[in-house]
């Protein structure tokens, strides 16, 4: 999503002379929060000032603090990934990169991954495998098991604490109802299972008797893993509101199933849930998975239908949007029926 009239430390960023290492060719990468500069063998990433409730980054004492948040929590998964945190400095009316002066805006610096390693290319060329599936279970097996599971966190497990994030969605997407993408008989089936599945305080109490509820990643598709040779990055965790992070196990791994079963590879998806559950121990995550499936696939589609009624968007792209938004709106029908 392109900012018609960003500041100007982004005419700063987009010249090679700005960084204090080879950088010949700059590429800006926009999203509706961030500005993303690739900038030779690295990247740098810095925060929109915006607010949309769930996230504010409106201050730069905020996005100083995100930033931070950002390199702590994403370098539980990839140390060597997240480098720091950057300023754009400004002295006598100049701008520079971790500059004399004060600082005008913050930013994270990370090590570029490369392009043909992204596993949505994978996914695309039908080069994903099982062997790939099980380097990212043995990741993520362990991460679960060292991450913070304490009495604050449990809190976000009940079905209460649940309902907040499910209904949130069902609220936000109310007017889209009978637009192309969202039928009227789609939102009651899938609210109407949600809500069905809330009712059942107990399959949520007995997840946090198990120690599920954990600090998780909370953003866990294919778009956010890396193949970079023997290691796999797994990156940009959710660090802008601890509803989305703090959650069931079974919510995180469930992002991920579903992204592959949108993609039609529903065998892989099997697999993937198959072999977490054998590694972990934890049986009883089938019993949440449609339910976590289902919120996931709503959620994007969702995001999708958002994006493609932003004013700034080309027809191009909203008709893209509006494709995947009822795409996704149909797979949760799908685990809404079945579950």
């Amino acid at each position: 999503m392109s900012d018609t009239n960003p500041p100007p430390f982004v005419r700063l960023l987009l010249s090679p002379k700005s960084y204090p290492h080879p950088a010949a060719e700059i590429k800006l990468v926009q999203t509706h929060i961030s500005y993303v500069f690739l900038a030779g063998d690295f990247v740098y990433k810095f925060k929109k000032p915006v607010n949309f409730g769930f996230l504010d980054f409106t201050t730069l004492e905020k996005r100083q603090y995100f930033c931070a948040q950002e390199l702590l929590l994403n370098r539980r998964l990839c140390p060597d990934l997240y480098l720091g945190t950057v300023t754009v400095n400004e002295q006598g009316g100049v701008l520079a990169l971790n500059g004399p002066g004060k600082a005008v805006e913050y930013g994270v610096k990370m090590a570029r991954m490369p392009e043909e390693g992204m596993m949505a290319n994978f996914i695309a060329s039908g080069k994903l495998d099982q062997a790939m599936i099980r380097r990212i279970v043995a990741i993520l097996v362990p991460f679960y098991q060292q991450a913070d599971g304490g009495p604050e966190i449990q809190k976000f497990g009940t079905a209460q604490a649940v309902s907040v994030n499910i209904l949130e969605n069902f609220e936000q997407t109310q007017g889209f109802i009978g637009c192309p993408s969202l039928s009227r008989q789609q939102f009651d089936a899938i609210s109407t299972y949600a809500k069905g599945v809330l009712a059942r305080e107990a399959l949520f109490n007995a997840r946090i008797e198990a120690g599920r509820i954990r600090d998780c990643h909370g953003d866990l598709y294919s778009a956010n893993i890396c193949f970079d040779g023997a290691k796999v990055h797994i990156f940009d965790c959710i660090e802008f509101n601890q509803r989305f992070r703090y959650c069931d196990v079974a919510s995180d791994v469930a992002f991920l199933a579903m992204d592959l079963d949108s993609h039609g590879l529903v065998d892989l998806s099997r697999y993937f849930i198959e072999r977490f559950v054998a590694r972990s121990g934890d049986t009883r995550l089938v019993e949440m998975l449609n339910f976590y499936k289902c919120y996931r696939a709503y959620v994007r589609g969702k995001i999708n239908l958002f994006t493609a009624h932003a004013p700034e968007v080309d027809a191009a792209t909203k008709a893209k949007c509006l494709g995947l938004a009822g795409k996704y709106f149909a797979l949760a029908e799908q685990y809404a029926t079945a579950g």
